[in-house]
């Protein structure tokens, strides 16, 4: 697959946009960070839990990697865009703009009991 084909799959997903961040692409939904295009153009970085980062580096080796350092470790996996697949990508951005709901969710639900603890 392509950098475009990268970029075409990633607006797809619902409410994304393109942005900027650090001078190279990244894509948003709700004003949070899934998935950017590296400065290089031959990868990409999605945003997943550790868990489905292992998954994906185990089904699809050589394509799914982790990004280096603490990013890597909480579950930031970079795609290597000449050896991937439009389906395997077209799923990881999924799950990656899912956490992201699953993250407003989880931040909406700590929000409501810290306004109910300090009304009490």
């Amino acid at each position: 697959m392509t950098v475009d084909d990268f970029r075409r799959i990633a607006l797809e997903m619902e409410g994304a946009i393109e942005r900027s961040h650090l001078n190279h692409p990244d894509f948003r939904a709700g004003g949070k960070i899934f998935a950017t295009i590296h400065l290089d153009r031959r990868q990409g970085m999605v945003k997943l839990t550790p868990e489905q980062q292992e998954r994906f580096i185990r089904e699809y080796p050589g394509v799914f990697h982790p990004a280096t350092g603490l990013w890597g470790r909480e579950g930031c996996t970079m795609v290597r865009f000449a050896q991937a697949n439009e389906d395997a990508v077209g799923e990881a951005l999924a799950l990656a703009r899912e956490n992201l709901a699953r993250e407003g969710r989880n931040d909406s639900s700590a929000r409501r009991v810290k306004a109910r603890m300090r009304t009490r």
